[in-house]
């Protein structure tokens, strides 16, 4: 059993869904299209980057992703972009890792699509999952980890007011080297008093 999940949580245009099978043809365009802006961020894939996100890759990460959902070791999304009355998929964002009992805790990753980047999504979507995280999804922390050089990604946690808690040298092998991490958190305590992660945002920046 999967405490909080499966889930749709939606704010304005921006949708976060589990992945349907019917994804397929837009996750494969966005990822095709987005190779330059996402492999220096991903860890080194052992096949090219058009083999693993092909159709036949996406299956496969679908069927992984739903597995690890059902035995509630993860919680991962689709963001999408309400257009034109249509769901557009413009990125991923998962709460993995989780475990329960005295630690309960997730790791948060997330990717966007670099042709709706900076507009607001991306921090959205991920107080939209810390929020979910702190309220159905029963858990205490969240922790982000990220490269030193991704700003664009460090600038999502800390508009959204990220604790920065350390820094992890030769933390994961990425782009072909071991690469260093800064590791973010938040906890329960430092939003409820707030109204969750999703008011300290709208409030702070409209």
């Amino acid at each position: 059993m999967n405490i909080g999940f499966p889930a749709v949580l939606v704010e304005g245009d921006v949708v976060l869904r589990p992945y349907k099978r019917s994804d397929l043809r837009d996750w494969v365009e966005v990822r095709s299209y987005n190779e330059t802006w996402l492999r220096q961020w991903e860890a080194t894939p052992p096949a090219s980057w058009a083999e693993l996100n092909s159709p036949t890759a996406f299956r496969l990460i679908r069927r992984a992703m739903r597995r690890a959902a059902k035995e509630g070791e993860s919680m991962p999304f689709a963001i999408c972009l309400r257009d034109r009355g249509r769901e557009r998929l413009v990125g991923h964002i998962n709460l993995g890792s989780i475990v329960r009992r005295a630690f309960s805790s997730a790791y948060c990753g997330y990717w966007i699509d670099s042709r709706v980047a900076g507009r607001g999504i991306m921090p959205t979507a991920v107080a939209l999952v810390v929020d979910h995280a702190f309220g159905p999804g029963r858990l205490h922390r969240v922790e982000v980890n990220i490269r030193p050089e991704n700003k664009p990604s460090r600038r999502v946690v800390e508009k959204l007011g990220f604790r920065e808690e350390g820094y992890h040298p030769h933390y994961m092998y990425i782009d072909g080297a071991w690469r260093d991490h800064i590791g973010y958190a938040l906890t329960w305590e430092d939003v409820v008093a707030e109204g969750g992660l999703l008011a300290r945002w709208r409030r702070r920046h409209g």
